[in-house]
C-alpha cells in the first residue's frame, strides 16, 4: 500500500518562503522512520530534523518540495489570485499530486483549514484522478507519514532561511514574533524606505512597521 503524506513549513512567518512537502512511501518504509524517530518536526530539533530527513530520503519512494513565495503567498492573503491562502494551499497540493510519478491509495494532508473536509473537497476538485484524500488538524501529529513530509519541508525551509542570511545578514527566524527578525525588517525599511522582497507584504507586520516609517517621514 503506498501512502503520500503532505505538510507545510513557514505558514505564518513575515519573512522568506513557505515550503510545502510530499512524502510517498510503503508501510514498511514508514515503519523504519518511525522506528528512527519520524514525528511531528516541531517536537524535533534541528538536529534531530536534519537526521531524520536523510533517513526520510533514504527510505522514501518518493519525496515531491514546492516552494510558495511571498507574492504568491500575498497574492492569496489580498484576494488577488485565490479567495485566500487555504485556496493557494489546497491548489499547490492538487498541483503535487498530480505530478506523483506512480499511483497512491491514500493521502494525508494536514489541514489549515478548521473544517478538514472543506479543504479536502477543494484538493479533490483539482486532482486528475480519483483519490482518497483524508486531511485533518494536526495531521502531523496523527500520521507518520505526514510527520515525515513536516520535518522535510522544515529542513528545507531552514536551508532557504540561512541562504537569506548569508546573503542579508541575521534576519532570525522570519516570525513575527522574533525580535531579531522585527529589528531586521525595521532597519531594512527604514534605510531602504520600502520591505524586502522576500518579506510578506500583506501581512500586519510590515503594514505596521510601514506605516511607523511613513508616520516619522511625515513629521
Amino acid at each position: 500500500m503506498r501512502i503520500a503524506g503532505i505538510d507545510e513549513a513557514g505558514r505564518g512567518p513575515v519573512l522568506g518562503p513557505m515550503v510545502m512537502a510530499c512524502v510517498v512511501a510503503n508501510e514498511n518504509q514508514i515503519k523504519i522512520m518511525e522506528k528512527a524517530g519520524v514525528k511531528d518536526s516541531k517536537t524535533l530539533t534541528k538536529k534531530q530534523r536534519i537526521r531524520l530527513a536523510r533517513v526520510i530520503a533514504d527510505n522514501a519512494d518518493e519525496i515531491l518540495v514546492k516552494i510558495v513565495h511571498p507574492w504568491e503567498i500575498d497574492a492569496a492573503v489580498e484576494g488577488i489570485s485565490f479567495k485566500n491562502l487555504n485556496y493557494l494551499e489546497a491548489s499547490i497540493v492538487a498541483e503535487i499530486l498530480n505530478h506523483l510519478k506512480n499511483r497512491v491509495d491514500v493521502v494525508y494532508v494536514d489541514s489549515p483549514d478548521p473544517n478538514p473536509e472543506r479543504y479536502a473537497m477543494l484538493i479533490r476538485n483539482r486532482v486528475c484522478t480519483s483519490l482518497k484524500i483524508v486531511a485533518e488538524n494536526d495531521a502531523d501529529k496523527k500520521y507518520p507519514i505526514v510527520a515525515a513530509a513536516s520535518i522535510v519541508a522544515k529542513v528545507e525551509r531552514d536551508k532557504l532561511i540561512e541562504d537569506l542570511a548569508r546573503k542579508y545578514g541575521d534576519l532570525g527566524s522570519g516570525y513575527p514574533g522574533d525580535w531579531k527578525t522585527i529589528t531586521f525588517l525595521k532597519k531594512w525599511i527604514r534605510e531602504k524606505g520600502e520591505p524586502p522582497p522576500f518579506a510578506r507584504k500583506s501581512w500586519k507586520t510590515v503594514k505596521k512597521i510601514m506605516n511607523e516609517y511613513r508616520t516619522r517621514r511625515i513629521a
